[in-house]
């Protein structure tokens, strides 16, 4: 079993402060989502726990299995098993999805796949999510839409298999069709029970098909309530507005 700590978290960037000391656990086979209006911090959270050198450690620390990830670099992160899906991928022009998904592969295994263990699970991957045969070698993100973009990012994770997987706003731009693909893929490659999920999202219907263990919701850089499905029924009906005059 594998568990995700954040302690006290304190980020900023151009020395405005952004997450004001925030406090999580996550554990292996668990769904956490985290929810709250625009500009709360929930994206800053999923790129600092990444790395990403925007973000400016300013206090606090970030557990994987006992080991401070925050003074780890980035590819470090990743073979430790930490998986991030963004919001919005970048395209990589001449890098087909084939190679870049080997490749990942190989970095986070320390070792290249063979080819045709390597083919064999692209292929169950991709049937699983129903993406066509020729998406394989296809330039990376270019020219994708957006369910083809978060169809993607879940076939990453049945490929490498993280510890932890940090979800940001999965749900963006889909339609209901691709919506229930990607949650589908969400949820078999949780049941596993080898992974702890972290869900960002800024809406409830994709936690009609995920359903979260525990919904945090955001508010002014930290979390201000914690509870179990029923908060995200709550929020659905009552928005966010409580919790953003509170934290004002």
């Amino acid at each position: 079993m594998s568990t995700l700590e954040i302690r006290d978290l304190k980020v900023a960037v151009e020395d405005k402060e952004i997450l004001r000391g925030v406090n999580l656990t996550v554990k292996s086979g668990e769904t956490h989502a985290i929810m709250g209006p625009n500009g709360s911090g929930k994206s800053t959270l999923a790129y600092a726990i990444a790395g990403h050198p925007k973000y400016t450690i300013t206090g606090g620390e970030v557990l994987l299995d006992g080991e401070n990830i925050l003074e780890m670099t980035v590819d470090e992160r990743a073979r430790a098993g930490l998986f991030l899906a963004m919001q919005y991928p970048v395209e990589v022009p001449g890098v087909s999805v084939s190679n870049f998904l080997r490749s990942a592969v190989t970095a986070v295994r320390g070792e290249a796949p063979k080819l045709r263990e390597f083919a064999k699970d692209l292929k169950a991957g991709m049937d699983n999510l129903s993406i066509d045969a020729a998406f394989a070698q296809r330039n990376l993100n270019e020219g994708f839409s957006g369910g083809e973009k978060k169809r993607h990012e879940i076939l990453q994770l049945e490929l490498l298999k993280p510890k932890i997987a940090v979800l940001d706003e999965t749900d963006s731009g889909l339609d209901v069709d691709a919506l229930r693909v990607v949650s589908e893929g969400i949820n078999r490659f949780r049941d596993e029970g080898e992974t702890g999920v972290l869900l960002i999202t800024h809406y409830t219907r994709i936690l009609r098909y995920v359903k979260p263990d525990f919904v945090h919701v955001f508010a002014g850089g930290r979390i201000v309530e914690e509870g179990g499905p029923e908060l995200a029924d709550k929020l659905e009906s009552e928005g966010y507005e409580q919790y953003t005059k509170a934290s004002a």
